[in-house]
Parts: C-alpha cells; structure tokens; sequence
C-alpha cells in the first residue's frame, strides 16, 4: 500500500475528528510528509494531553469504514461547500481551474487534488505526535495556526517499529545532549535561532576550522575574512535582491546608503576576485572563508542547531574556465569523502540539483547556460562512477548543484554538502582574466562549495551520529580524573599538570564524594578515559585508565599514556 496515500487519507480522518470534537474549529491544509502528516487549524486550543482524545476519535471514525470519494464541482458550488471555512475560500481563490477537485469522507468534505486510498479500513495504524505552532501558508504576516503532527503504516509491526526508532533517537537528540554536554545554549534574552557556543561547544568548533584550514591549505585555497553587512546596490549586482530578499533580515537606513546582513559570503568573494588583475597562470583562484551568516528565518522553524538565524559555514568560491569546471569538482568532491572519512560518516548518497527554465521568478532566465551548467555536472558524476539521483527545481537560483544528502537517526534527510555551479556571476561582476593570447577573457566560472554545511547543522548531526561519544580529537573533555581519597590529590594535581602540557583537554574531580558517584557523575559528560587514582597507584606512580567500554588498564605509565593519547590525536581516529 502507498505510504503517502494512507498519510494523506489519515490527514483527513485527522481533520473528520476535530471537525466532530471541535464544531467551531477552521481548517487549513493537511498534506502528507515523509514521515507522516499534519493538519493546521484555527480556532483551536488544545495541549498535548489532548491528543489522546483525538486520536480514539480517528480510530473510532476509521471502524466505520467510510469511502473516499472524488468528486468535481463547480468554483460556486465549491464557495458554497465552504462558506464557512475562510481559509478554503483563500485557497479556492489560489485555483485557476472551474473546476474543482474535492474528496468525501463521511460527514467531512475536503477541498484536495488527492490522491487518497479507496477506503478508511486501509488506515492500519495511526499515531498523533505532537502540537505546534505554524503561520498560515508559512508566512510570518499571517495569523499563527495550530498544527497537529501525526504518522500513519499500513501495519501496527511498522507503527510500532517507527516508535521505536522515535524513541531511540530522542536519546540522540541533539538539543538535549548539547545541554547535558554543556556545548551551546539558546537564551531568549539574545533571540530565537541564536545559539551561543560555551566553552566546550567552541573547542568543537575550533577543532573542525583548524581541520578546514589545513585541508584547504593543501589544497590552495586562500584564506579570506569579509565584514558582516554590506550595502543594497551590492546584492542587485549579485542577484540575490529580489531573489533571496525573503530569506534576508530587513534593510537598515543608514546615513551613507541602505545596508544589510550578509545571507551569504559570495557576492564580496566575487569583489575580492575582481580586486587584482588576473592571468590564465593564477586560474583556478580558490578563495576560502569560516564566515558567519544571517538567515531571516520564521521562527516556527527554527529547530535546535538545525535551523538558525545566525551561521557559519566553511564556505568557499573557486574562480575557473570551462575547462577547469570538472577537475575541480572532482577534487572538491574527493575532499567531502576525505572529511567523511575522518568523521566515520559513511550514510550519504549525491543529488544532482537542477533548475526548471520555465520558473522565471525563481531562476535566472538564460535557458543555454542551465543547459550547459547541467550537463558539466552531469557528466563529471557519470565520469566519477558515482550513483547520483537528480532532483528538479532545487537547484540555486543561479545555477545547478550537487547536494550529499544523509539520513540523521530521525530518518529525516539533510543536506550535508553542496557543490553549486554559478555561471551568472561572471556578467554580474564583469569578471576578467588575460588568456595565453594576452587577450581578456570573461568566460570565468564560480564554484561555490560548503563541504560540511553550516557549522550548526555539521555539528547537530555529529552529536546525534557519535551520540555525544565524540572521537578524541574531537572532545573537549578527553580525559577525567578522579580520586579516591583526599590523600591522592596532590598525586592528581601532578598528573593532570602534565596531560595540560601535552595539550591534553583534562578535568579533575577531587571533591569529598565516593568514588562510585563521581565514576557516574564523569560517565554524564562522556570523556574518553578516566584516571581512577587511589593509594596504590600513587604509591607506584601509575595510573589506572578506564575507557568507554569500561574497561580498567592497570599499572599504566603516565608518559606512555601520554604517548597514546597524543598519536591518536594526531591520527583522529
């Protein structure tokens, strides 16, 4: 049985019970998703508790074994099916055909195009999860509605399986964990979709930049720093007015111009390119940036890590020829694989992004280029031997893409990666170089690559994959410390002096507790290895060393744990 049916058919059983529970409530839309569906609804104040109601009511609705049934009406007898109900009278005005598509279930009729499955008993299992909040047809200007999230199988095995696996995953869930390990917090008082980094959080951070950097280092790239806002008449030369502006924070008015936040690095990389006279020899120019963003992104969206207002992301342009395209991309798509690598990411597969010529709103209207843009992509994943799905209209609005997309252990799909291929910014900015002939050239072509996302979404997915065990060269707590009595402090001292120097990120617990508390209270904060230091091994200056799997070395040498830490450090394994 399709999946999507039965969810979308569970959407309008959904919307039958609130209509019999709740006669006074409006609807809005109700579609499927890919791991269910949801319902929006004004009028409506319900918590959480009341989900329980509404979901007997749905079963008790599906026992009776009412049909779907299509039918089309008229626009009039549509407007008179749905007097009442303001947002279908909104959504009618939307529909360009007469006639209108409607479905049947019962007592409840539906404004929809379908598809539905013949029959509620096809609906083997359902499950409400939860309340939230969501403005009407997305938009921040419109009124807030309730939206009730909900999942459907065609068995009560699968239902319970995906319950499950929600179950599991919630223990990997990266806001909870980012609290309980100390990593970021969100404070109302600095504003929604603002994650501050505390100590331990940026270490993290800092580790993956430096591993950019030195990635990118051997890989010619230059670095660059660029400022946070720049002035309007600087994104309508780059395109991204009026095309972006929904996604940019409001214009500021200032005394010598009109200023905004900067969404994206690409348009002062562009500046920067232009700033020096270039030759075929300086072909490829590679210019590399850990820059931070700004996304005016609604606030019903914003999702722990995952979707914030404030970003960073190791962001790079490259400037090439036509000839230089695919060699590039294959280099740029060997050093995703290699940074996967060392990550341990294994669960990821590439999406050919492409645009749809006829959307003139959406992309930039020159129909021979997105040929062209397309089949270079093309050709070098064909060439690469890699198995690649493609995807239309995803593509940015100046030119296709490559996406790495993974599953998290929500089995929600994220992009992870992206490779664009711009060949708009050239005219735009007017780029120039002097080919063999001595000649200007301005057949310049920008690659923009993020490799590792942004920083925040890169990070979120890395606490739910390692479930907060983060690889050693990677934790900023690497090593715990603890001491059995009072008497081994100064012994713990020593120790923990000599890890600092060896740039080994320790902590000391010498609190008057027993030792059994402070090995559970270290289990919490998820060190690699814990020293258990009592009278025995301080009288034989050793060391006892726990690690994750809880076993306990003995007599260990302090310099030859060192040593140990240090190389697999240096590997990050």
């Amino acid at each position: 049985m399709d999946l999507e049916k039965i969810r979308h058919s569970a959407s309008h059983v959904l919307a039958y019970a609130i209509k019999k529970l709740y006669p006074k409530a409006k609807f809005g839309m109700g579609p499927a998703i890919d791991d269910g569906f949801y319902y929006d609804f004004d009028n409506l104040e319900i918590k959480e508790d009341d989900l329980i109601k509404i979901e007997e009511a749905m079963k008790s609705i599906i026992k009776e074994d009412h049909k779907f049934k299509f039918k089309k009406v008229t626009r009039k007898e549509a407007q008179k099916l749905f007097k009442d109900q303001k947002y279908k009278l909104e959504l009618l005005k939307d529909l360009k055909d007469n006639e209108i598509s409607i479905y049947q279930c019962g007592d409840f009729v539906d404004l929809c195009k379908g598809p539905h499955i013949d029959s509620m008993n096809n609906i083997k299992s359902v499950k409400l999860l939860r309340v939230a909040g969501a403005y009407w047809k997305g938009n921040s200007k419109n009124k807030m509605l309730t939206r009730i999230y909900g999942t459907a199988f065609d068995s009560e095995k699968e239902l319970r399986k995906y319950l499950h696996m929600l179950k599991e995953a919630e223990k990997r869930n990266h806001v909870k964990l980012g609290k309980e390990l100390d990593l970021f917090t969100i404070n109302e008082l600095v504003g929604k979709g603002l994650p501050i980094w505390l100590p331990r959080g940026e270490f993290i951070k800092d580790k993956i930049e430096r591993l950019a950097i030195e990635m990118e280092n051997k890989a010619g790239y230059e670095r660059v720093t660029t400022p946070h806002l720049a002035k309007e008449e600087l994104f309508h030369t780059s395109g991204h007015l009026p095309h972006y502006e929904d996604t940019m924070y409001p214009k500021m008015e200032m005394d010598d111009g009109t200023y905004y936040l900067k969404a994206m690095n690409c348009p002062i990389h562009h500046l920067i390119f232009n700033h020096s006279i270039r030759s075929y020899r300086d072909m490829p120019v590679r210019i590399a940036e850990y820059g931070s963003m700004y996304r005016n992104e609604l606030s019903g969206t914003l999702t722990g890590l995952l979707r914030v207002r404030m970003l960073s992301m190791n962001d790079a342009h490259i400037y090439c020829t036509k000839e230089q395209i695919s060699k590039e991309i294959e280099d740029i798509i060997s050093m995703i694989k290699d940074y996967y690598k060392i990550f341990g990411l294994k669960d990821f597969y590439f999406r050919l992004s492409l645009g749809d010529v006829n959307n003139k709103d959406k992309y930039i209207d020159e129909p021979k280029n997105w040929k062209y843009a397309e089949d270079e992509l093309r050709n070098t994943l064909k060439k690469l031997k890699v198995k690649f799905v493609e995807a239309k209209d995803e593509a940015a609005f100046y030119g296709p893409k490559i996406d790495l997309q993974f599953k998290t252990v929500y089995g929600r799909e994220e992009t992870m990666a992206t490779i664009q291929l711009d060949f708009a910014a050239k005219s735009r900015f007017n780029f120039k170089y002097f080919d063999k002939n001595g000649e200007q050239n301005n057949e310049v072509f920008v690659i923009h690559r993020a490799p590792l996302s942004t920083h925040e979404r890169f990070m979120a997915f890395l606490i739910e994959h390692y479930l907060g065990k983060f690889p050693l060269w990677l934790n900023p707590l690497q090593v715990k410390i603890l001491t059995i009595t009072k008497g081994n402090v100064k012994y713990a001292n020593e120790i923990k002096k000599k890890l600092e120097e060896n740039n080994i990120r320790v902590e000391l617990d010498d609190k008057d507790e027993t030792i059994s508390k402070k090995i559970v209270d270290a289990h919490k904060l998820l060190p690699n290895y814990m020293i258990i230091l009592g009278d025995k091994e301080q009288k034989s200056k050793t060391l006892a060393v726990r690690d994750r799997t809880n076993k306990t070395n003995y007599n260990v040498k302090l310099d030859k744990f060192v040593k140990d830490l240090t190389k697999e450090i240096e590997e990050k394994k």
